[in-house]
């Protein structure tokens, strides 16, 4: 893995353990060498996480769209910062420039980027490692959404196999080399869902 897509929240949310979680992914990512692309802000778990990965001598691209430029939430000491013009363009940009994605805590805006790269997994459309770095449960209630929804036959067991969920950065990582692609919906005769 060179790098990995992070989605994550905007804002720091309730819970401190969820930036003290997120700092240990990021000095984690830079201690294994692995570069992180974000969604380039300073604020948030987003912020959280570039601080440490960079504090710890790792690389941070952000990918922004000029509209947050413009409010000034672009983060000023990041690797590289690519300012796109939507929010589309961000998710295309960082899909096609990473090896993999971690979803860390966050609201809609992460549940979006977590859901398109998993559907554009299903679709074939990319072979990319996808992970979910569960801090408390956060993601206790989506995990078993997926699950509901394998067990009415929307998603295959296969693809809900693929989401790899780790409470630490090395056991995704960890996992994400042991990666291999479930194949497209259609392989296994299921509709699309």
């Amino acid at each position: 893995m060179r790098r990995i897509g992070v989605f994550c929240g905007a804002t720091a949310g309730l819970d401190p353990g969820h930036a003290v979680a997120a700092r240990a992914f990021g000095s984690s990512m830079a201690r294994r060498g692995v570069a992180i692309v974000t969604g380039g802000g300073r604020v948030g778990l987003m912020g959280a996480v570039a601080d440490a990965t960079l504090a710890a001598g790792g690389s941070v691209v952000g990918v922004i769209p000029r509209s947050l430029v413009d409010r000034e939430l672009a983060h000023p000491g990041l690797t590289g910062l690519i300012v796109v013009d939507t929010l589309a363009e961000r998710k295309s940009a960082i899909i096609g420039m990473c090896d993999g994605f971690v979803a860390l805590p966050g609201g809609i805006g992460t549940l979006d980027e977590l859901a398109e790269v998993l559907s554009w997994a299903q679709l074939g459309l990319h072979a990319k490692p996808v992970g979910i770095l569960e801090i408390g449960d956060y993601w206790a209630q989506f995990l078993a959404w997926l699950d509901a929804a394998v067990t009415q036959g929307y998603v295959t067991p296969a693809h809900r196999r693929a989401i790899v969920v780790a409470s630490d950065a090395d056991a995704l990582l960890d996992a994400f080399a042991r990666f291999t692609p479930p194949g497209n919906r259609w392989d296994d005769g299921v509709g699309a869902g």
